[in-house]
């Protein structure tokens, strides 16, 4: 839960009023998760990338390696979802 910090504000007549403004939405410690899930997703990318011919004249089969069909792929979905993770997450009080 975000806190409260309470801001005096006046009123036309001079009178002071309480009103709450919340902090940030999402506390510090998710943003460094959130940086850490899109750099995972980055390493899937790289996993991915590669694997083209030399010359445009042959056909490279290095294109359909295990790690770029199914590795890169699982890495980056579990870099999106750390990311939904650590946006969902509550911060512990």
């Amino acid at each position: 839960m975000a806190k409260k910090v309470e801001i005096k504000s006046t009123t036309r007549k001079g009178e002071t009023k309480g009103e709450t403004k919340a902090e940030f939405p999402i506390p510090f410690d998710n943003y460094k998760k959130i940086v850490i899930g899109f750099g995972i997703i980055v390493i899937g990318f790289i996993l991915m990338a590669g694997g083209g011919a030399d010359s445009p004249d042959t056909f490279n089969y290095d294109i359909f390696s295990h790690r770029r069909i199914t590795l890169a792929p699982i890495v980056v979905l579990a870099g999106f979802a750390f990311v939904m993770w650590a946006i969902m997450r509550k911060p512990k009080e």
